[in-house]
């Protein structure tokens, strides 16, 4: 399996505290790989580093042979590491086809931008039944389809999922998973950081579990789903 974006010994700082001690993780060409942990874990902290809006303290980013860390974001998303929010940070105010003709902007190929628009619209229906719609005036399980649909929009080729699960209700979390599987499917890496330990696990080829900053345990997402660890801190058991 071909790595295509390594991480190595990641420290990031809010001031003087570390919120991120020295991790390092690599994903998989066409994985999907969980970093999962509890609120405050510093899975965010990590996922913003990657996306060039927070600076590391040390450390290295290697998508294939270039180095993230030196780059400004708006160059990263070109390179082709597109981020969906935690939030999703649509923009309320325009319509949901404004949105997703936002999420292409860097691109030349017009014919390429239309089949990828004709994709996002098969994934969500709904977007496309409402494309003239305000985005303001969707669900919360709507617009994290809107967020994710954008950031396809950009033609990445690392998925950044922050979060995608949260404040939805449970039948939306399983369609949203049931998506991310389906985008994983085209060839699509994808690292998708969630506190939803389970349902993230179940859908991951690879996982990291990070706790106060460090990675403390690393296997396949089906191994740490039945890590006697993981069970009794995060699964109930």
């Amino acid at each position: 399996m071909k790595q295509i974006l390594a991480i190595s010994d990641l420290a990031v700082s809010y001031g003087h505290i570390e919120a991120v001690k020295g991790i390092t993780l690599t994903l998989n060409e066409g994985e999907i790989t969980a970093l999962v942990g509890a609120n405050g874990a510093g899975k965010s902290t990590a996922m913003l580093t990657i996306s060039g809006l927070l600076r590391p303290t040390r450390g290295s980013i290697l998508f294939e042979d270039r180095e993230l860390t030196k780059l400004p974001p708006h160059q990263i998303v070109r390179d082709g590491v597109v981020q969906v929010a935690e939030g999703r940070a649509i923009l309320t105010t325009l319509t949901i086809a404004e949105n997703l003709d936002l999420g292409s902007y860097a691109r030349k190929d017009r014919s390429g931008v239309a089949q990828d628009l004709a994709w996002v619209y098969s994934l969500f229906p709904v977007l496309k039944e409402r494309a003239n719609g305000l985005a303001g005036n969707l669900s919360g399980g709507e617009q994290q389809m809107l967020a994710i649909g954008r950031a396809l929009m950009a033609k990445p080729r690392i998925l950044l999922l922050d979060e995608p699960s949260m404040g939805l209700a449970p039948i939306i979390v399983q369609e949203i998973f049931r998506i991310i599987k389906e985008i994983n499917r085209t060839g699509l890496t994808i690292l998708l950081v969630e506190q939803n330990v389970r349902q993230a696990l179940r859908i991951a080829h690879r996982g990291y579990v990070i706790e106060t900053g460090q990675i403390v345990l690393a296997d396949s997402g089906e191994a740490l789903l039945h890590n006697p660890k993981v069970v009794e801190a995060y699964l109930g058991g």
